[in-house]
């Protein structure tokens, strides 16, 4: 059994856009909320909550939907047509009402952008169930997680072209003001391309009906842990489908309350501008992409779950080792570039595992209603993270930060040790043979 390659890719520029985003408005929106709209954190946090908020509604409901779908375009290309083009004509707007208020502030303008920033969370929150569900529609169960493996990488490039032209466009004092209007501008360019690659180069009716066609002639690839019927989970799979979930809150509580506030934190607490505290993203993000399609391999070896477990391991020390750091110099050191390489290198090991974990669990025709339910325990972590991370650096310190992640973190790694389905394990081709492509 091969995994096509060439396909996987093709269906990974949907989560390249998506990440691509993603990244922009966890590093931008705090920023731009707190240094030029003069918000506090923990109001901040709570606004950066709101994707998640919304996330927790609109994510199984489209991707519930989208396994509905009859169109000729397939059940997942049309929203993520809409979701993309909507969200790039909604995001244009928020740097210019930015520079507008810069120059000019009003409270008329920080309710335009509020309001602009929700319909934006909206558009984006239409697609992105579709768009994951795209690549457990053309994959053999068997082959996900070094699908996802892939897909993980591709949304890792859309995330370190933003971070690599941060880091060389805004280079200027933390203390200066620079419009991000050009950040917006290229960003929209990559979700735009990343667009035409689906519409253009992934036909997805097709796809589908040879994934369908390959499960047909093996059944025995396609054993799903649900019951016949599909309708009702054994208790035992229930039991760790819900530990799973608990899990996949506990590392997001943890992981999402760094992103979400590290660029603030690099500023205050080390005094670097926002292309020296986005490249400490950026080695982070490089760790991961050098792991995914090891860390795929690996969990084809050893099982997702433990490559999971030793993920959360290596991350909740690794954020605990930052904390140390941190209390004993209050000055950056190249140093820490160590630990943001481990960082990454954790990430993919979750990251590649999890939802392939999740969708393992449930029958064909419920992939987008299961990815759904990956996204909503993980968007309603992160609706708490930015508020509570946010009320810890505003009213106890910005030390709290690093050990607030590890805490959390390390939680998941105890509720991983009672899962004890979705680890499907197939022996991992070696090498080059990792890349080879099945027409």
């Amino acid at each position: 059994m091969k995994l096509n390659t060439n396909r996987t890719i093709l269906v990974g520029f949907a989560f390249l856009s998506i990440c691509a985003f993603w990244q922009m408005y966890d590093n931008l929106v705090p920023k731009i909320l707190t240094e030029t709209f003069g918000i506090g954190e923990s109001i901040s946090g709570v606004i950066m909550a709101s994707d998640n908020i919304l996330a927790l509604f609109l994510l199984p409901l489209f991707g519930g939907l989208s396994d509905k779908c009859t169109s000729g375009l397939g059940r997942r290309r049309p929203f993520i047509l809409f979701g993309t083009l909507a969200s790039v004509a909604l995001m244009m707007a928020l740097p210019l009402l930015t520079d507008s208020y810069h120059a000019a502030p009003a409270m008329w303008k920080t309710v335009c952008f509020i309001i602009t920033l929700g319909l934006l969370l909206i558009a984006m929150g239409t697609y992105r169930s579709p768009a994951v569900a795209l690549m457990p529609d053309v994959t053999p169960k068997p082959l996900r997680s070094k699908a996802n493996a892939i897909i993980n990488l591709m949304g890792a490039l859309g995330g370190i072209i933003y971070l690599i032209i941060t880091t060389f466009l805004y280079k200027t004092s933390a203390d200066v003001y620079v419009s991000y209007l050009p950040l917006f501008l290229i960003v929209g360019g990559i979700m735009l391309t990343a667009l035409a690659v689906i519409m253009f180069l992934v036909n997805e009716p097709k796809l589908v009906a040879q994934q369908k066609a390959y499960e047909d002639a093996h059944p025995e690839d396609n054993l799903t842990q649900a019951t016949e019927t599909g309708d009702v989970l054994p208790a035992d799979v229930k039991k760790s489908l819900a530990f799973l979930l608990a899990s996949i809150a506990l590392w997001f509580i943890g992981y999402n309350g760094i992103t979400t506030w590290f660029s603030v934190y690099a500023a205050q607490s080390w005094n670097m501008t926002l292309g020296q505290a986005n490249t400490c993203l950026t080695i982070a993000t490089a760790g991961a992409i050098v792991s995914y399609i090891p860390v795929g391999n690996a969990a084809s070896k050893i099982g997702r779950r433990k490559t999971i477990r030793f993920g959360t391991l290596l991350l909740s020390g690794s954020f605990a080792a930052a904390f140390v750091y941190t209390m004993l110099s209050n000055r950056f050191s190249p140093v820490l570039y160590i630990l943001f390489v481990l960082v990454g290198v954790a990430w993919a090991s979750i990251n590649v595992n999890s939802l392939p974990m999740v969708v393992e669990m449930c029958k064909g025709s419920e992939v987008g209603k299961f990815t759904g339910l990956y996204y909503t325990f993980s968007m309603t972590a992160q609706i708490m993270t930015p508020i509570v991370a946010g009320w810890l650096l505003e009213n106890v310190g910005y030390k709290t930060l690093f050990p607030y992640a590890a805490i959390f973190v390390f939680g998941s790694f105890l509720t991983m040790g009672f899962v004890r389905h979705g680890d499907n394990k197939v022996e991992a081709r070696k090498g080059l043979e990792a890349f080879d492509i099945e027409d």
